[in-house]
C-alpha cells in the first residue's frame, strides 16, 4: 500500500506497518485462541486500511483526526467479528464496516436537522445494505431493500437523499470535455419571467428522448443517484450509462441553443 503524507492524531502515518496475508492469518488464529496481544498487533497492522478509507473524505472534512479515530472503531469491530472461515480477505470484510462507522458519525453530526421518521428509515436501510453487502458481496437493489423492509421505493430514496451532504450550487454535475453543467444550471430562477417557448421546446425534447435516457436523467439529476447505481438497476455497464447520459444532454442542449 502506498505512503500517506497525512498527520493524524499525532501518528506518523508513513511509519505505519503493514502485515502480510500469512502474518494476518497467524495473528487471527492466536487472537481467537485468547491472545489479546495479537489483537493489538492486528489493529496496529491495519491502520493503513483506515487511512485508505479516509481518502474519500479528504475534501469533505477538516477534522480528519476525528474521522480517523471513528474509522479505528470500525476497524476494531471488524477484527472482533472477523473469522477466517469467511474465506475472504480481511480488507474486503473490514472496509464496509470502517466506512459505515465514519458515515454514521458524519450523519449524526450534520448541522442540518433531519426528521426522526426519516432518520429511522435511513438507519434501517443503511443497516440492511451493510448486512446484505457483507453476506452477498454486492449492494442490494432498491427493490430488494423495499421487499425486505416493507418500505416504499419513494420513502427509501427520500430518506437516503435527506442524509446526503449539502453541496455548493457551483458543484459541477456534468462535463463532456467542453461546457460544464453546474448544479445552479438545474435550478429554476423564479425572479425573472419564464420563456414559455423555451420551456415548451425543452419538454418536447425530453418527450422525444428514449425511455432509458429519460430514466437516467431523472435518476441522475432529480434523485441524485450515481452512474454505478443506475447501471446496477438497469443491468448495464457504467460506461453505457455515461454514454446514454451524454447523448441525452447533448440533445437537450441542441434544443436550447
Amino acid at each position: 500500500m502506498g505512503k500517506y503524507k497525512v498527520d493524524i492524531s499525532g501518528i506518523k502515518t508513513n511509519d505505519l506497518v503493514s502485515l502480510s496475508s500469512k502474518e494476518m492469518n497467524e495473528l487471527f488464529v492466536k487472537y481467537k485462541s485468547g491472545n489479546e496481544t495479537s489483537r493489538e498487533s492486528l489493529i496496529n497492522g491495519n491502520l493503513r486500511l483506515v487511512l485508505s478509507v479516509l481518502k474519500k473524505f479528504y475534501n469533505k472534512s477538516d477534522n480528519l483526526d476525528d474521522l480517523f479515530q471513528i474509522g479505528c472503531v470500525g476497524l476494531i469491530k471488524a477484527i472482533d467479528n472477523f473469522d477466517l472461515s469467511y474465506n475472504v480477505k480481511f480488507s474486503t470484510y473490514a472496509v464496509p464496516m470502517i466506512l459505515g462507522e465514519i458515515k454514521r458519525y458524519i450523519r449524526d453530526n450534520n448541522s442540518i436537522r433531519i426528521s426522526r421518521s426519516l432518520k429511522d428509515i435511513a438507519y434501517k436501510v443503511l443497516k440492511f445494505k451493510e448486512d446484505y453487502y457483507l453476506e452477498h458481496g454486492i449492494e442490494p437493489s432498491v427493490d430488494i431493500i423495499s421487499t425486505n423492509l416493507d418500505i416504499s421505493d419513494f420513502d427509501i430514496s427520500n430518506a437516503l437523499l435527506a442524509f446526503k451532504d449539502p453541496i455548493s450550487m457551483y458543484e459541477a454535475i456534468y462535463s463532456d470535455g467542453g461546457d460544464t453543467i453546474y448544479l445552479y444550471d438545474q435550478i429554476e430562477d423564479k425572479r425573472g419571467s419564464v420563456d414559455f417557448s423555451n420551456r415548451l421546446a425543452l419538454e418536447n425534447a425530453i418527450d422525444n428522448l428514449e425511455i432509458r435516457e429519460k430514466y437516467i436523467l431523472d435518476e441522475r439529476f432529480i434523485m441524485g443517484k450515481s452512474q454505478m447505481e443506475i447501471a446496477r438497476e438497469l443491468s448495464i455497464s457504467q460506461a453505457q450509462v455515461s454514454r446514454l447520459e451524454k447523448k441525452a444532454i447533448k440533445q437537450l442542449k441542441k434544443v436550447l441553443k
